[in-house]
């Protein structure tokens, strides 16, 4: 037996997608297939394979060096891997040992970039078939297993902005490499303050036009091109879809719009607020729903024309509120994505909700009769990793269901309603999750102490270094 046999890890879903998916090597004569999983910050690790390789390997899994868990954003390892359990106190992560990726055949495609190459991505697992627990794709299918349970699937739709710049200098001297390098000299593609304009959508045609055709031939759920606030920012909407899709085409999406970008001369970036002039915070706005199972209803619709949300959809709504400091690390993840949260900005500043506002953290939208009622959630940065964001909003929503918590009055003001402010650092939002035990309970002390260790090496090395802002302040006067 195979080890995807051995451990049932495949369903019929997955094995019907496995033929197919030989059946498409064979066909369009693919010569190498990329096996890839997203790591803890959401970004793509993996091997190139050929494709005879490949294939043996879909059920057999593919080895895969256990330090791939151990890194922060730098690339650089921070547990002590060749200590006893590895730092994790995990003896089967001890010495860089290796684990298996199991391809899931479902998310298999052919890279429109990249000639006769295609691209699956793959569950991480022990050589017992168990899941690797800081693997996050693992984290999310398991809280979705635990709303499925109950009778109900999760639905969310993807508003996406990041920067495209020109490359001026790609710095690829050797003295620029490093960890984690040097990044490149870039000019703008447009200037900016010309929101949704035609002429600056034009400006920028040319690349977006280039990143459209492969993201739609990559079978991602396009719904819009758009030219957002700042210079040389735009914004991509993606349709609703269900459960893994939306994590999965948000971790796709943005290695393919890099890739795509890089081979045509263009530096795209999902950090929030690169350090360039005169640039704009990007964000990226969360839409969720609930829908039923076996009936296919909006949960969050509401009988009553006078109310917007279900009794369900009010005490999910009250739990993304209760935990919305404590769930900002998975929001928010990085030190710059911080420098976002500005009062009277579009952007969150205290964990509120409004009926249509977009100056409100969480922004509610539809009512009786809407299929399409929803809470958007306006918290998140692009460089979050979709499946911690999308795991801490399913677990906050239903404790707020379960405790059947009440949301509180729409608030019209947002930015001078009284109410719990977001964390203004990585730091202080580490230490917010720390002290609020519900997600040490729901996603497990090893996951939190896991994910707060590597947040704080992050932040240790970023207090190490000496800032522009110091060397400007102090250098001369003191």
């Amino acid at each position: 037996m195979s080890f995807v046999e051995r451990h049932g890890l495949w369903s019929a879903e997955q094995k019907e997608a496995a033929t197919r998916l030989r059946r498409v090597v064979e066909e369009q004569k693919l010569e190498v297939i990329r096996l890839s999983f997203p790591d803890q910050h959401g970004i793509l690790r993996g091997k190139t394979l050929v494709a005879s390789e490949a294939l043996r390997c879909l059920e057999s899994g593919c080895t895969i060096t256990t330090t791939m868990f151990a890194k922060d954003t730098s690339h650089k390892t921070v547990f002590p891997v060749f200590t006893a359990g590895g730092g994790f106190g995990i003896p089967e992560m001890q010495g860089a040992a290796d684990v298996l990726m199991i391809p899931d055949p479902t998310t298999f495609r052919v890279l429109p970039w990249s000639p006769e190459t295609g691209w699956v991505l793959c569950d991480v697992h022990f050589a017992d078939g168990r899941p690797v627990s800081f693997a996050t794709r693992n984290l999310y299918k398991k809280v979705l297993g635990e709303l499925g349970e109950r009778g109900y699937d999760f639905v969310a739709g993807l508003e996406v902005e990041f920067h495209i710049f020109n490359v001026e200098n790609s710095r690829m001297n050797p003295e620029d490499a490093g960890q984690p390098g040097n990044p490149p000299d870039v000019s703008l593609l447009s200037h900016g303050y010309n929101y949704l304009t035609e002429q600056r959508y034009d400006q920028m045609e040319p690349v977006l036009e280039i990143i459209r055709r492969d993201v739609i031939a990559l079978g991602l759920p396009l719904r819009s091109v758009e030219i957002e606030y700042g210079p040389s920012q735009c914004e991509f909407t993606f349709a609703p879809t269900v459960g893994l899709t939306p994590a999965d085409s948000m971790v796709l999406f943005r290695s393919a719009v890099k890739q795509i970008a890089h081979r045509h001369g263009y530096h795209a970036t999902f950090m929030c607020r690169p350090k360039i002039p005169n640039v704009v915070s990007s964000g990226w706005h969360l839409h969720q729903s609930i829908v039923s199972r076996a009936t296919g209803v909006n949960a969050f619709m509401p009988s009553d024309d006078t109310q917007l949300l279900s009794p369900f959809g009010q005490g999910y709504l009250a739990g993304l509120l209760v935990h919305a400091r404590a769930a900002t690390v998975f929001t928010t993840p990085t030190i710059n994505g911080y420098k976002r949260y500005r009062s009277y900005s579009l952007a969150p500043d205290r964990a509120i909700w409004g009926r249509d506002n977009r100056g409100a953290m969480l922004r509610v939208l539809g009512g009786a009769g809407d299929r399409a009622t929803r809470i958007e959630n306006r918290v998140g940065e692009p460089a979050a990793n979709p499946y911690l964001y999308m795991s801490s909003q399913i677990l906050s929503g239903l404790d707020g269901v379960d405790r059947n918590l009440d949301p509180g009055p729409s608030a019209d003001t947002p930015y001078e309603t009284h109410a719990d402010l977001l964390p203004k650092s990585l730091r202080e939002a580490t230490f917010a999750l720390k002290e609020d035990p519900f997600f040490r309970e729901r996603m497990g002390a090893t996951m939190v102490d896991y994910y707060t260790h590597i947040k704080n090496a992050e932040i240790d090395r970023f207090q190490a270094e000496v800032s522009d802002w110091e060397q400007r302040e102090y250098f001369e006067m003191f």
